[in-house]
């Protein structure tokens, strides 16, 4: 358990640091931004305390929102993700996840693919709805949301199979 407790905080500060002073500068074709630390919430143990995940969420989200001065914006955007997360977890994997016997390093590409996407699609929708505020502006809101999130699944899908560990 110890172990398990300092694997999780080890990913939590690395990818506050790996967002805060590498992909946070990242600006490509003018509005193309990976947003990495999603992958906390993406790996995070189904097992564990629900509220204690969501406060987490919030805390990391609102790290990155000191660090990167966007008033409360990912803080909304982690804490409404993590939310939301048992629905999409139900979504992707139906029975093995009611079942709890979820290994993240186990399913198949297709299940890891949806599951990271629809996270990435919600927190980028609602990061750049609040980033943006304007319901005129919708269509922006949407091609940042697809483009980013795009990018995001991309880096998220490399990061988890290079440094997955593939159990049987």
């Amino acid at each position: 358990m110890n172990s398990l407790l300092s694997i999780h905080t080890i990913r939590f500060v690395l990818l506050i640091l790996l967002q805060v002073l590498l992909f946070s500068k990242i600006n490509f074709l003018g509005y193309i931004n990976p947003y990495i630390y999603l992958l906390f919430i993406v790996l995070y143990p189904v097992k564990n305390n629900r509220i204690l995940f969501l406060f987490l969420s919030f805390l990391l989200g609102l790290i990155i929102d000191v660090f990167m001065d966007s008033g409360g914006i990912n803080a909304t955007a982690a804490l409404i993700t993590a939310f939301v997360r048992p629905a999409v977890l139900k979504f992707s994997f139906g029975a093995v996840y009611e079942h709890q016997a979820l290994k993240f390093n186990n399913i198949d590409f297709g299940q890891k693919l949806t599951y990271i996407s629809i996270l990435t699609f919600i927190h980028h929708f609602i990061y750049f709805l609040f980033e943006i505020f304007n319901i005129s502006k919708i269509l922006f809101v949407l091609q940042n949301t697809l483009f980013s999130g795009i990018f995001t699944i991309i880096l998220c899908i490399l990061i988890t199979t290079i440094f997955s560990t593939k159990s049987k």
